[in-house]
């Protein structure tokens, strides 16, 4: 198939290269920040632009990859046609595209991206949805080429997703940032707490993540707790966040 994508970021760099090395064309890479769009081009062999008046008609689909934010500001300012227009974000539901586009769909590869750590698309799973069956069945092929594990979910069950994935992935991930921060305070390499995120995550893996929760709160250890408490003094936030966390804990489990 030939592939337009908007955007040069994150994910329309590991889907460009994902879809390229399956067999696609990309014709044509579009981006607001030119050497971003030069970037990925380079990457995919083929043309870019940063106008959106200059973004081709030569395409059986566009894939829209930017921030959820910019989609709603960029669908007007483009010409769609009859085209299969997709977008690619977990928090978007696919409605926003009716009113500009005939045809369209959501294809939500939920995977967290950075541009120079290789992602392997096989075993990414992707979400999809579409406006008709046969725009499903066009773009269940598509996903299909490039990864095995295909699911079809309306904008709901992806937005729960998404919020999901936020907790687990982007939450968590600051969690390792402050861990890392009251480390370096001391003088502490931040290596030492990496077996013991491999086995917690491990832990939520191969069991339940309410059977596997340590810590002193689930033990309801108040002076534990008090001396952390007590360490935070001069980080009221997150000292507060200490207090919230340890009580939606102790509730949990009670």
């Amino acid at each position: 198939m030939r592939i337009c994508l908007i955007g040069a970021g994150n994910v329309a760099t590991h889907l460009g290269i994902a879809l390229t090395q399956n067999g696609h064309q990309v014709v044509q890479v579009w981006s607001r920040t030119e050497n971003h769009a030069a970037r990925l081009a380079s990457k995919l062999n083929t043309g870019f632009t940063t106008n959106l008046d200059s973004i081709t008609s030569e395409t059986d689909i566009y894939i829209i990859a930017v921030r959820d934010n910019a989609i709603a500001s960029l669908l007007p300012e483009v010409k769609w046609g009859n085209k299969l227009v997709l977008h690619t974000a977990g928090s978007i539901s696919m409605d926003i595209l009716a009113p500009y586009c005939e045809n369209y769909g959501v294809f939500y590869p939920f995977q967290t991206f950075s541009i120079d750590k290789n992602v392997d698309f096989e075993n990414v799973p992707v979400y999809i949805e579409a406006n008709t069956p046969k725009n499903l069945e066009v773009l269940s092929e598509l996903a299909h080429s490039i990864s095995g594990n295909v699911t079809q979910l309306n904008s709901s069950q992806r937005q729960q997703i998404h919020l999901a994935a936020v907790f687990v992935c982007n939450f968590v991930n600051h969690f390792y940032s402050v861990g890392q921060e009251l480390l370096n305070q001391k003088g502490i390499d931040f290596g030492i707490l990496k077996p013991l995120i491999l086995e917690t995550a491990n832990k939520a893996i191969t069991q339940s993540p309410l059977a596997s929760q340590t810590g002193p709160a689930i033990r309801n250890d108040k002076v534990v707790m008090d001396k952390h408490l007590a360490m935070l003094t001069d980080y009221p936030d997150l000292k507060a966040l200490y207090q919230q966390i340890s009580q939606r804990i102790i509730q949990t489990h009670l």
